[in-house]
């Protein structure tokens, strides 16, 4: 099924943050925030047992396993299993280390396979509260999190949870699967398949006003020949597009400063906000059917909102396009 079919709106909530990334958040603030959402209208919420070793699902449970089920469309991933023991070595993360340093203690199981599979699920909608995703990812087969070994990774998860996933969405447990990746190259590898064939993806900072030149080169075209959505994460690249410090998860180096320098400035210039220019570009392309930015504070919710509906003027996308500081390949709003 397509996702544009299945999604609610354009604007979605991602979770990651509600993990303890970068920062050990408080319960409260986690629950106002996901509160907020709902009360900005944001009805598509996605997660994953890896955020925080499922810590991210149990906040986002506490608050949306009180609503109306059908009032709102959730999608977790599959890959990482959280266990009821707690993690005695340091977790290895690939170029995510550290990144959740600050989630729940236990132990998380590294597993593509059918079984693990099911098992992922099950605990997802046990820390959720709820009775069933709607879409489910299969996460993170790919190079950053697993180097030269990325393709064993994802010849496991094609014989495991691809089938299984297939067969959820066949019986009408699940309304659609994917991938969930920072990385383009799985993604193609998947949609290059003759079996199973994913409904959509979700493409975590590959399409953003920082980082798309390479999803532009040959994913964003197959997807459109396959009909295949796009859900775009990550759209302000780790922070560093909302007023952040991170990019790609580390500290930003000097040339991505510089960069994001120059796009306030001709933001600046116009009148718009740097998040609105964000937001809207990464929804200008055809493929790309909803965003979800994350957030930690209630306040960050109504500004991606307001992100979205700021009207943008054509000048700034047609500068924008004349600086070069984007890909002369990627669409842009109002046809620029």
């Amino acid at each position: 099924m397509s996702l544009k079919n299945i999604l609610p709106g354009r604007l979605g909530f991602g979770t990651a943050p509600l993990g303890n990334m970068f920062r050990a958040i408080p319960d409260e603030e986690a629950r106002d925030t996901v509160e907020a959402a709902w009360e900005q209208g944001i009805r598509y919420y996605d997660t994953a047992p890896f955020y925080g070793a499922g810590l991210a699902e149990e906040r986002l449970g506490q608050v949306i396993s009180a609503k109306p089920r059908d009032a709102y469309v959730l999608s977790s991933k599959v890959g990482r299993v959280v266990l009821d023991e707690p993690e005695t070595d340091v977790p290895d993360f690939g170029e995510k280390g550290g990144l959740f340093e600050h989630g729940n203690p236990h132990r998380i199981v590294h597993e593509w396979t059918a079984e693990a599979t099911e098992r992922s699920i099950e605990g997802s909608l046990k820390r959720l509260g709820v009775d069933r995703l709607d879409i489910v990812w299969v996460h993170d087969i790919a190079q950053d999190f697993h180097g030269d070994a990325w393709l064993q990774k994802f010849e496991e998860a094609r014989t495991g949870a691809f089938r299984v996933l297939s067969r959820l969405r066949d019986e009408g447990v699940i309304k659609a699967w994917g991938l969930g990746v920072n990385r383009t190259e799985p993604i193609e590898l998947t949609l290059a398949l003759d079996e199973p064939r994913p409904d959509g993806f979700l493409l975590a900072g590959r399409y953003t006003l920082l980082d798309h030149a390479h999803a532009l080169q040959r994913l964003l075209p197959m997807a459109q020949d396959q009909n295949v959505d796009m859900v775009v994460g990550g759209p302000y690249s780790s922070g560093i597009l909302a007023g952040g410090s991170h990019f790609e998860y580390q500290q930003a180096p000097p040339e991505i400063v510089e960069r994001v320098g120059r796009l306030k400035t001709l933001a600046g210039e116009h009148g718009i906000s740097i998040k609105a220019a964000a937001l809207q570009f990464s929804l200008a392309h055809p493929v790309a059917t909803a965003v979800i930015p994350g957030a930690t504070r209630p306040g960050r919710i109504a500004e991606d909102t307001a992100a979205l509906n700021e009207d943008i003027p054509a000048a700034f996308w047609h500068d924008l396009r004349a600086s070069g500081l984007v890909s002369p390949a990627a669409p842009l709003p109002d046809g620029a």
